[in-house]
């Protein structure tokens, strides 16, 4: 398994770092040669929506790299002193300026590669009026057969769209948990 290894420098002192199987515990962690101090490295969460209105989906062309000019929901990283559902409303505004009644979570998938999370939540369109921020270059909605399917930016973001409408055709909706390869 490929774990990246991204602290360099203690946060405690600003030495630099080893990583090394610290006592007591069967990971590789860094671990500061000076102070002693053990940085623990930990998935980061990405949380969004799937936006509906009338049957449609609201997706969002990237403003900014990775994966400029693609498609995605609205989504981006959980902040500190937010819950998921927290932060998933406040990413469809960054980036849609969509008004959302925020409805159950739908999809949790675990990128582990890039050593992510994504939280998908239904969410209910409350008007068509978007008001997209600096990440989107246009925000707009898309009929099943309007989605620009080769044009995603995200695994998590087709995977997400391809369960929303297979639950919408089959009349019921539930939690879709995986794992991006």
């Amino acid at each position: 398994m490929f774990v990246p290894r991204r602290i360099k420098h203690c946060r405690v002192c600003g030495t630099e770092v080893s990583y090394r199987v610290p006592a007591d515990d069967n990971r590789e962690r860094a671990v500061c040669p000076a102070c002693g101090e053990i940085h623990y490295e930990n998935p980061i969460n990405v949380v969004g929506t799937v936006p509906v209105w009338d049957g449609q989906v609201l997706l969002c062309r990237r403003n900014i790299e990775p994966r400029y000019g693609l498609w995605t929901l609205p989504a981006g990283f959980l902040e500190l002193g937010e819950s998921t559902a927290e932060g998933a409303v406040r990413e469809t505004v960054e980036e849609a300026g969509a008004h959302i009644e925020l409805q159950s979570l739908f999809t949790v998938l675990n990128v582990v590669r890039a050593g992510q999370v994504h939280f998908f939540y239904l969410a209910r369109m409350l008007d068509t009026h978007l008001d997209p921020g600096p990440e989107t270059i246009e925000a707009r909605l898309f009929r099943e057969d309007e989605v620009p399917w080769d044009e995603l930016a995200f695994r998590t973001v087709r995977q997400t769209l391809q369960h929303y409408f297979a639950d919408r055709q089959a009349g019921g909706w539930g939690l879709h948990a995986g794992d991006i390869a």
